[in-house]
């Protein structure tokens, strides 16, 4: 294959040149490459392919959109009839009262909105100097500006100067951000942004109790409660939103890739009526924030179609079964010596920590060749299929990967 002009994210493009995996079509839980080769996608994509790939459902519903009305900003008063109904769908379906909605693009527009939004309700109630945003070490919540200010993975924080007043605090001890609010004066602090369990930054799911008691740190101090939802929302941990089988109640919730299983991009802010109230109040200003496809007709109505097959198919009560059979399966792989640990049973989602000694890319792309696609990360091998995958295709994921870590050990 030639060189192509396509610059891919996170690659060194000196050795993706003219080498470059190229997928052509992908049905259920399979994708399949320009030689008409097979692969099981155990990632769905980006961690986003909930209701796996090929729906005819939601290609119907772009087809049908986009042949009415394709597209159209949404600034002032406009709007179309998919953005309605799509927003008035998730603020019913969020664990927020009174939500209110913002859309975008996706999950790195989301946490810009929703860091701007923080500070700004802060400055329109009367409290202006709480600017400072707290997250955690190992968290990812993209990489726009306030996202990648907020990485808690070393190798993202790069074209610095960052976004200031932003600070990290341990990712699994909540004794840690109550001090740290603390030390900063709770009168200086807009909001600490937490994900139900972190995904890029390793798959590690929070300690027992743990989400409950920073959402008591925060509401003691008055702070924010962000809930970056991106990867566990949509049914990867049984509810719509992950933070739900956690039972506290957020100020402000970001979403996106399977909020569409990822088939067009959106993404968005499920926003608590208290923190929206200054914006909605008549008279206020406006907020001067948004992208041109925020509310994209087509892609909401993907959103729509998306939404449908989830409840249809009780893909989230599958969901909570999957997220034990996955723990399972790959815990059948804790006796490689190559392993260190195996992570999983909360959601869809799971890793395998591996030996220092071997690079996950190394074993990833070993696995490729065996007709697996898995998703290497720092120091670990992530795993997250769609929800549609059956115990039979968890079966032939450990027994490739096995077989990939055993090429490795040889």
């Amino acid at each position: 294959m030639g060189d192509s002009a396509f610059w891919h994210p996170f690659a060194a493009m000196g050795a993706v040149r003219g080498a470059e995996f190229v997928l052509t079509r992908g049905e259920d839980v399979w994708v399949f490459d320009d030689a008409g080769s097979r692969y099981l996608d155990a990632t769905a994509s980006l961690w986003c392919v909930n209701v796996g790939h090929g729906r005819r459902e939601i290609a119907d519903a772009v087809h049908a959109q986009m042949t009415a009305l394709a597209s159209y900003q949404t600034f002032g008063d406009v709007t179309n009839e998919p953005a309605r109904e799509l927003t008035d769908r998730l603020a019913a379906l969020a664990p927020v009262p009174g939500a209110k909605v913002f859309l975008g693009s996706g999950g790195g527009d989301g946490i810009d909105t929703a860091a701007k939004l923080a500070r700004e309700y802060w400055a329109r109630t009367g409290s202006p100097e709480r600017t400072v945003l707290i997250s955690r070490e190992h968290g990812y919540h993209g990489t726009h500006g306030f996202g990648t200010a907020l990485a808690g993975m070393p190798a993202n924080r790069l074209a610095g100067p960052f976004v200031p007043d932003v600070v990290q605090v341990p990712h699994d001890d909540a004794a840690a951000l109550d001090a740290e609010i603390t030390r900063l004066g709770a009168d200086r602090v807009a909001a600490f942004v937490v994900e139900p369990v972190i995904g890029a930054g390793g798959v590690l799911p929070p300690p027992e109790g743990y989400v409950q008691a920073v959402a008591q740190v925060c509401a003691r101090h008055g702070v924010l409660l962000v809930v970056d939802a991106v990867i566990c929302g949509f049914g990867r941990l049984g509810s719509w939103f992950g933070i739900e089988r956690y039972g506290v109640v957020p100020d402000l919730v970001v979403f996106a890739k399977g909020v569409t299983s990822g088939y067009v991009p959106l993404g968005g802010v499920v926003v608590h009526e208290r923190v929206a109230e200054p914006f909605w109040a008549d008279g206020a200003a406006p907020f001067r924030h948004g992208a041109t496809y925020g509310g994209h007709p087509t892609a909401c109505a993907a959103a729509l179609a998306n939404i449908e097959i989830l409840q249809r198919e009780d893909l989230l009560a599958r969901a909570l079964v999957l997220e034990g059979e996955l723990a399972a399966a790959l815990g059948t792989l804790a006796d490689h010596p190559l392993v260190t640990e195996v992570r999983g049973g909360t959601g869809v989602l799971g890793a395998l920590e591996l030996d220092p000694s071997v690079a996950p890319a190394v074993v990833s792309r070993a696995a490729r060749e065996r007709g697996v696609l898995i998703r290497p990360m720092t120091s670990a091998l992530g795993f997250s299929p769609p929800l549609t995958a059956t115990t039979e295709h968890l079966d032939l994921l450990v027994d490739k990967v096995r077989g990939a870590l055993d090429s490795i050990s040889r």
